[in-house]
């Protein structure tokens, strides 16, 4: 019999997607308690998802023995922190993105890991797991895509005034950034995820939406490790709201749905430059055997590697490499010059990529 995991859930926004995620894994977890400062919202979630026990004090989740894993869904600031007391406090840990506000955050967590070797971080792209994108890794892994050649992407989406009402958001000191950290993040790192870590990045940013601190445009030219080019084009100015990635490689262009939260999902368009070569791309993908997506399947993924005693589906590596292309592409922005990755201890926005005014308010 499958043993279920124990799941305690702090955050009561998007939160709620991550319930419905375990709701779809009855059979692997179960959610005995939620805390959240937002009470009215917490306990809603209590009611719809019928989770026992409702409180405001972080701190008692931790130090509970009955939870296996800590589930972080939280503003961004947050997460640092919270994921040190569940690592320390013996549990495996699930973290919404951003998961940390610099390069510096993601290697001191590498080291705390390192003294707990069998607790797991886990942070959230649950992006990845749609059939289009998994049908494309299929057909790169099968050698049907080729060399390849050039990724576009773009996160068009739209965000007014009534997004930017609520507190933390648009802020440096409590979102830790704009669109390119919190929106694009996703598709970003499912360039990541097809091609590997970026090489370099020269970057435009604006705000030029909503009255806010942070950027809410930007455009980016990036290198790959792999000696691909990528282009990445963001706004949350976008009336009509869209994202496309395409990926064009020598033997086949991939081509994503435009719907804006789940372009990882079928029907992607995947076309050859020949009839016969067309052919075995569609004999490989008729193979394709479609499964649960989205945090379901991540969720799922995660209960099969702790059972197993693997690495998490989604790792702090793959953070890193989200999280230098943001940092890189602040620093492109402030200097107006390529920069490359990735990210070192001695780069300048190593331990912060806030602005110099807000790393000197916050002493970094």
């Amino acid at each position: 019999m499958t043993r279920k995991l124990r799941v305690g859930v702090i955050g009561a926004g998007i939160a709620a997607r991550h319930l419905t995620g375990f709701g779809w894994n009855k059979d692997l977890f179960e959610v005995p308690v939620l805390c959240s400062l937002d009470e009215d919202r917490g306990k809603a979630l209590c009611e719809e998802f019928g989770i026992g026990e409702y409180t405001q004090d972080a701190d008692s989740l931790f130090a509970r023995d009955d939870l296996d894993i800590i589930d972080i869904s939280t503003p961004p600031s947050s997460h640092f922190e919270l994921c040190r007391k569940g690592i320390e406090s013996g549990k495996h840990v699930i973290c919404e993105k951003p998961l940390f506000g610099s390069i510096a955050e993601v290697d001191e967590m590498g080291r705390i890991l390192a003294r707990f070797p069998g607790q797991k971080l886990m942070p959230i792209f649950q992006y990845r797991y749609g059939s289009g994108l998994q049908k494309l890794k299929l057909l790169i892994k099968s050698g049907l895509a080729g060399k390849p050649f050039l990724t576009t992407i773009e996160t068009h989406w739209w965000r007014g005034p009534d997004y930017y009402a609520v507190p933390w958001r648009g802020k440096w000191a409590t979102e830790l950034g704009g669109g390119l950290l919190g929106h694009a993040i996703h598709a970003h790192d499912m360039l990541n995820y097809v091609h590997g870590p970026c090489a370099e990045v020269f970057s435009y940013g604006a705000t030029l939406v909503n009255p806010i601190e942070v950027e809410d445009t930007a455009a980016l030219s990036v290198k790959m490790q792999n000696g691909s080019l990528a282009t990445l084009s963001m706004t949350l100015g976008s009336r009509k709201e869209i994202s496309r990635l395409r990926f064009c490689f020598s033997d086949l262009v991939a081509e994503s749905i435009l719907e804006p939260y789940t372009m990882g999902r079928d029907p992607w368009i995947f076309t050859a430059g020949t009839e016969e070569h067309q052919a075995r791309i569609d004999e490989a993908l008729a193979a394709y055997v479609p499964g649960e997506d989205g945090y379901t399947r991540q969720f799922e993924l995660l209960h099969k590697a702790i059972v197993e005693g693997k690495d998490p589906p989604v790792t702090l590596q793959d953070a890193r490499n989200s999280l230098e292309l943001v940092t890189a592409a602040y620093y492109s922005q402030r200097t107006g010059k390529p920069t490359p990755m990735p990210i070192a201890a001695d780069h300048p926005l190593y331990r912060s990529w806030l602005p110099e005014e807000q790393r000197a308010a916050a002493g970094l």
